[in-house]
């Protein structure tokens, strides 16, 4: 008899991942000589620019990672006073449901960069808003050979805009 099959839901909650976890799924990926892909953001309203940018993120590689800001860490960014709008478990979930993304991790720095230092990954994504040197983590990536990329937004798509347009409605 078959074992019975998960949910689409459970599929998507199994990619949010402890630290632990994480070390686990890393070592197996290495063994399997899996190209790693890292990167984060605070991702609260999920739109089309956000789409484009994890899809060109997980073409860099093979395994995609995406380290979620925890909600204090968001505040901390002054993101402005009502955000995050949503909470840091429904924000890992929805990029956890996205058929690009191979895990995910929250984390409550201010950066990333002792997860990056966990990771270790062979690419490091972030968004040509940023100059490499800005990027949390390049260093790391850096020293071991690996790459830190740097994706165009695609225009017009911000959830400040969203949050904006919501609120002048």
């Amino acid at each position: 008899m078959l074992p019975p099959r998960r949910t689409h839901l459970e599929i998507a909650e199994s990619k949010i991942l402890s630290l632990e976890m994480l070390r686990q799924k890393l070592y197996f990926w290495r063994f399997k000589e899996e190209k790693i892909v890292f990167t984060n953001g605070v991702f609260d309203l999920l739109h089309r620019g956000h789409i484009d940018y994890l899809s060109k993120a997980a073409d860099c590689g093979t395994m995609l990672i995406v380290g979620v800001n925890a909600d204090e860490s968001v505040r901390k960014l002054a993101k402005g006073p009502s955000r995050p709008l949503q909470d840091e478990r429904s924000r890992a979930l929805i990029m956890a449901s996205l058929h690009c993304v191979n895990a995910v991790v929250i984390f409550g720095e201010d950066t990333p960069y002792e997860l990056i230092k966990l990771i270790q990954p062979d690419v490091l994504v972030k968004g040509s808003d940023y100059k490499v040197e800005q990027i949390a983590g390049h260093d790391i990536v850096q020293a071991k050979r690996g790459t830190v990329k740097l994706i165009e937004f695609l225009e017009g798509y911000s959830t400040s805009a969203i949050e904006k347009k919501i609120r002048n409605s």
